[in-house]
C-alpha cells in the first residue's frame, strides 16, 4: 500500500504510517531497526531495492532521505517536504517512508528524520553515495549506532579510503570492507592448513576497486609482511598470492564467480567466490552494530604504506625471470614487522628474512 503525501510534516507522516498499517491488517509489526538511506534521485531507485531486499532478513523502518536541489533562488529559499509512505508488499518487511526535501530543509534532515525514528531501536544511516567526509559528527550519522558509507561509490575510492582514516570513529564501516568478507574468510582458513612462514604477499585487481586495497591493508596489518598491489582488468578482486617457504598459496579468481585455491602440496580445489549484491552487502553490515575492530585496524594501517602498483605486463615480465621479483618496498618498518633487515655482508641482502607468521585470526564469516 502507498499513501502520497505533498508539503506534509513529520506528525502527518506518523499518522499516514499507523493508517497504513491499519489498512492492510497489521496494526503492529515488528521491526528491530531504523535504517536511513541518504541518496540522490539518481541513486534512489537502487539503493531502496537494496534496503527492501535487505529488510527481508533485518524489518526495519526504512527512511529514504532524498535532497531535491531547488532550480532557482526563490525555490532555494522556501522550504517542502513531500513524503511517500510505504507499507506491505511495497515495503519489503517492513515499512518504508520516501521523503524529498526542497529549500532549506534539506540543510535540516535530522530535523525530519528524528520524529520518525522508531522507539527504543538501533539506528543505522547508509550513504548510498556522496557520504560526508566525518560521517560520524554529520547531523545525521549523529543520530545512528552503525553508520555504513561505500567508498567505491566515490570519484577518487582510494583518496575516499584516506578520508575514511582520517575520521574513523567507531560504528563506521564501509560496503567496500564488507565485500571483501569471502575472500578473508577464504584466506583464514587456508592459512589454517599451512605450516610455514609468509615472506610476501601480492594482491591484485581493478585499479579504482577500493576493496583490493582494503584486504591488501588487511594482510599487511595482520601478517606483518611485504604487500604488493598489482592491477588487473577484473572483474573487481582477481587474485592473491602469498610467497611462503613451503610453496605459494594462491586464491585466483577470473570470473568474478568461481576461484582457484592453490596449496603447496595439495590439488588445486574450485570455491564458490561470487560478486555480491549491494543488498546482500548490507543485510551483512546489518547483522552487527557494535565496533569492527578489524576494519578499524586495517583501515588505518592506511593505503600508502603498501608497496608500489605493478600491472599485468609488468608482473608477466618479471614472473618471465629467473629469481622471482622483490615487492617494491616494505609497507611497514622493520622494528614493527619484525623482519630483521639485511645487510651486503650476509650475502642475502636482496631478501629480506621471512617473519613467522603471527596468529591469524579467523575473519567473521558473517
Amino acid at each position: 500500500m502507498k499513501i502520497d503525501l505533498t508539503d506534509t510534516t513529520a506528525s502527518k507522516i506518523n499518522k499516514g504510517l499507523v493508517k497504513a498499517r491499519r489498512a492492510i491488517g497489521t496494526p503492529a509489526v515488528g521491526m528491530v531497526l531504523t535504517l536511513v538511506v541518504v541518496t540522490d534521485e539518481e541513486n534512489a531507485y537502487d539503493a531502496l531495492k537494496a534496503a527492501n531486499d535487505a529488510s527481508r532478513e533485518h524489518p526495519s523502518r526504512t527512511l529514504v532521505v532524498i535532497k531535491r536541489v531547488s532550480r532557482s533562488p526563490r525555490d532555494r529559499t522556501q522550504s517542502r517536504l513531500d513524503a511517500e509512505v510505504r507499507v506491505g508488499t511495497d515495503a519489503g518487511s517492513g515499512e518504508t517512508v520516501v521523503l524529498r526535501l526542497y529549500g532549506e530543509v534539506s540543510d535540516h534532515a535530522q530535523s525530519v528524520v528524528l520524529p520518525l525514528l522508531l522507539p527504543d531501536a538501533p539506528v543505522v544511516v547508509w550513504w548510498s553515495v556522496d557520504a560526508p567526509r566525518d560521517p560520524a559528527n554529520d547531523p545525521l550519522g549523529a543520530l545512528s549506532q552503525r553508520r555504513v558509507t561505500d567508498s567505491y561509490a566515490a570519484e577518487k575510492p582510494v583518496d575516499e579510503l584516506r578520508s575514511r582514516a582520517e575520521s574513523y570513529e567507531p560504528g563506521d564501516t564501509d560496503l567496500a570492507w564488507a565485500r571483501i568478507t569471502p575472500w578473508r574468510s577464504m584466506l583464514a582458513a587456508a592459512l589454517d592448513q599451512v605450516s610455514a612462514e609468509i615472506v610476501s604477499v601480492e594482491v591484485a585487481g581493478e585499479e579504482s576497486n577500493p576493496s583490493v586495497e582494503l584486504l591488501a591493508m588487511w594482510l599487511a596489518d595482520r601478517l606483518h609482511v611485504h604487500v604488493r598491489r598489482a592491477v588487473s582488468a577484473g572483474p573487481g578482486l582477481t587474485q592473491v598470492r602469498l610467497e611462503t617457504t613451503g610453496g605459494p598459496i594462491t586464491l585466483h579468481r577470473s570470473d568474478g564467480a568461481m576461484a582457484t585455491l592453490a596449496l603447496p602440496g595439495q590439488p588445486d580445489r574450485a570455491v564458490a567466490l561470487k560478486r555480491r549484491e549491494t543488498s546482500e552487502l548490507l543485510a551483512e553490515e546489518l547483522r552487527r552494530l557494535d565496533p569492527d575492530d578489524t576494519y578499524a585496524s586495517a583501515l588505518r594501517f592506511g593505503v600508502d604504506r603498501l608497496g608500489g602498483i605493478q600491472s599485468a605486463a609488468e608482473r608477466a615480465e618479471a614472473a618471465a625471470q629467473p629469481v622471482p621479483a622483490l615487492p617494491v618496498r616494505a609497507v611497514t618498518e622493520p622494528a614493527a614487522t619484525g623482519v630483521q633487515p639485511t645487510s651486503s655482508e650476509s650475502g642475502n641482502s636482496d631478501r629480506p628474512t621471512p617473519a613467522k607468521m603471527p596468529p591469524v585470526k579467523k575473519a567473521d564469516p558473517q
